[in-house]
């Protein structure tokens, strides 16, 4: 199933706050994200039902294998491309903003190539 950009979102958000805090709730992830209880509580009911979460009788939401892949994935997306446009000399919250919003449009080819240009990049400044 393709995640919508919200489900990603989601994701992306119960990933980081799962390396932040360990244990993950549907009250932080509408803190963190500034949802309203409902809102959040309707997404975690859809991820669940497609397989990307499981919740525990305690609420402690964790991410499955599927939702671990997929957020992962994102995440990648998010640090490279802020990277990338920090690079470029823009700033850090305006680099990270605008990677928040591409990292669910880009096509695989174009992110593995950008990704593939960083990495020689940095190899070359590592060489000089």
């Amino acid at each position: 199933m393709n995640l919508q950009e919200s489900g990603e979102m989601y994701l992306e958000t119960i990933y980081v706050l799962n390396k932040k805090k360990g244990i993950v709730r549907s009250i932080d992830i509408c803190e963190y994200m500034g949802y309203s209880k409902p809102s959040v509580s309707r997404a975690v009911g859809i991820l669940k039902s497609n397989g990307y979460i499981a919740v525990d009788e305690d609420g402690a939401i964790t991410l499955t294998a599927l939702g671990k892949e997929t957020a992962e994935k994102i995440f990648e997306r998010h640090v490279i491309l802020t990277k990338l446009f920090t690079a470029l000399g823009v700033d850090e919250k305006i680099a990270s903003e605008n990677a928040c919003k591409i990292e669910h449009v880009i096509s695989d080819e174009l992110f593995e190539a950008m990704k593939k240009h960083m990495i020689q990049a940095d190899y070359k400044n590592d060489k000089q």
